[in-house]
C-alpha cells in the first residue's frame, strides 16, 4: 500500500440543530447537522403522511383496505 494516500481520521465532534451532540471517527474535527436521529420525524415516530392529491385513498379504494 502506498504511504500517506489516505486522509487522518480523527475523533469528530457532530452537534445538531435541536442540540444532539455524539463524537463518531472522521476526517473533519467538527460537523454541524440539520437533522440527527433524535428529532427527525421517521425516528421520532411523528411522522405524517402528506397527501395533497389523493393517492393514499385511492390506493385505499382500489384494495379495499378500509
Amino acid at each position: 500500500m502506498k504511504k500517506d494516500l489516505h486522509p487522518a481520521m480523527v475523533e469528530c465532534e457532530v452537534t445538531c440543530a435541536c442540540g444532539n451532540s455524539f463524537s463518531v471517527k472522521s476526517t473533519q474535527d467538527k460537523i454541524r447537522l440539520d437533522v440527527c436521529d433524535k428529532c427527525h420525524p421517521f425516528f421520532t415516530g411523528s411522522e405524517k403522511m402528506v397527501d395533497a392529491t389523493g393517492r393514499i385513498e385511492k390506493f385505499k379504494k382500489k384494495y379495499n383496505l378500509d
